[in-house]
């Protein structure tokens, strides 16, 4: 039960939230955005930023804009968040003829674009998109290893047996494709993923790998890269938060006790590690110096705890929504940027730990951001 000094803060936060997207939106409905330059959305739908062909329309967080127009029109009933959602859906289509620069993340990008639009509208169209891009999804995952591959090659790095911990969030978009279709070869793809995830992924502090290496042909671990953290063996803190908020997500879906126990162990860890400021740090094992912080791993973790409250019994409910509401209100009192002139929320997102760039907005931040606080006003869209 949220606390009525938390309640009054959240509708607050809310009526804040209401208030930028509102003018934001206007400015941004044409536009894909990751991230702002000097305050402006960029645009991701019309520029290659390295040339690369995942880089542009195909880039893994192009989902994101279209969700949180999905979370407004629902909050609000205003009909231009529907429109502005339908135009970046519709630039996506773009990636289907590209193919090359998709890989895991497909999920990422339709569940919150096509899956929410087929699930308020029940548009075919939209339900055609979901189901092509949840195909491709499951055409990735290997048998031998039980896991669905990762990124294609990256640089010089054969990465044909890598996964990594962030595809427990796009493994919802199988889910839904069997609950759609009744077909049970994604869900059985997508919980094969999820217990290989579960076996091979969680250290047994509750922390997580963000990458680890199968043999693609035989099965089993090879090894464990570091990835976005700041080295092999530590803890990048948005990782732990897809293993958390990600395995709530399979919990949600199937039911199975397993993932809700893995949803919880990692979530220990990360309070355990919560600092009185809030705030948190890029990978939890990281130098003191220098200070680097990811403001998204705070949204997402917040969304994570919340639905992990709802499904724990009412005496252990107020560990993990204490700990959300301590994180989405450190965000909003000291992270974020309320001015309407400028397009992004969250001031401090960091990528990963050895990016060029550290503590910037990020769409995703922004999004788990806003899921977050619906959530705890109680009329959240739940996209996944």
């Amino acid at each position: 039960m949220l606390k009525e000094q938390d309640r009054r803060w959240a509708d607050e936060a809310v009526a804040r939230i209401t208030k930028k997207l509102d003018a934001v939106s206007e400015r941004s409905r044409d536009k894909i955005p990751y991230t702002t330059l000097d305050g402006v959305h960029d645009d991701r739908s019309t520029t290659n930023p390295s040339g690369g062909e995942a880089d542009g329309i195909n880039w893994w967080t192009n989902g994101f804009w279209g969700g949180m127009m999905w979370l407004m029109h629902h909050e609000t009933g205003d009909g231009k968040y529907k429109q502005i959602a339908a135009v970046s859906e519709a630039k996506l289509d773009e990636c289907f003829k590209l193919y090359r620069g998709l890989h895991h993340d497909v999920g990422f990008m339709w569940l919150p674009t096509s899956v929410a639009s087929y699930r308020v509208t029940g548009d075919r169209e939209s339900r055609k998109r979901a189901l092509h891009a949840a195909n491709l999804l499951a055409g990735r995952f290997n048998l031998a290893g039980g896991f669905i591959r990762a990124w294609d090659d990256v640089e010089d790095n054969d990465t044909r047996g890598w996964a990594i911990i962030d595809c427990m969030l796009n493994i919802p978009l199988l889910y839904w494709a069997t609950e759609e279709t009744g077909d049970p070869r994604f869900k059985q793809i997508a919980m094969r993923h999820a217990d290989t995830t579960m076996e091979a992924f969680i250290r047994p502090d509750g922390s997580v790998n963000h990458i680890v290496e199968f043999d693609p042909f035989a099965g089993g671990v090879v090894r464990t890269h570091g990835g976005q953290g700041y080295a092999e063996g530590s803890s990048w803190t948005r990782g732990q938060t897809w293993g958390l908020y990600g395995f709530m997500m399979s919990y949600i879906h199937t039911g199975k006790d397993e993932y809700l126990q893995a949803a919880k162990r990692i979530a220990h860890y990360f309070i355990a590690n919560i600092q009185g400021s809030g705030v948190i740090p890029v990978d939890f094992r990281q130098p003191e110096e220098p200070a680097l912080t990811d403001d998204t791993a705070a949204a997402i973790a917040a969304c994570g705890l919340i639905e992990l409250a709802k499904a724990v019994p009412e005496l252990e409910r107020g560990l993990y929504l204490d700990a959300a509401v301590k994180l989405l209100r450190t965000l909003d009192e000291s992270r974020s940027d309320w001015d309407s002139g400028s397009d992004g929320i969250l001031t401090g997102g960091s990528a990963a730990y050895h990016s060029a760039v550290h503590h910037q907005s990020i769409i995703y931040g922004d999004y788990f951001f806003i899921e977050g606080v619906f959530k705890l006003k109680g009329n959240d869209l739940y996209l996944w």
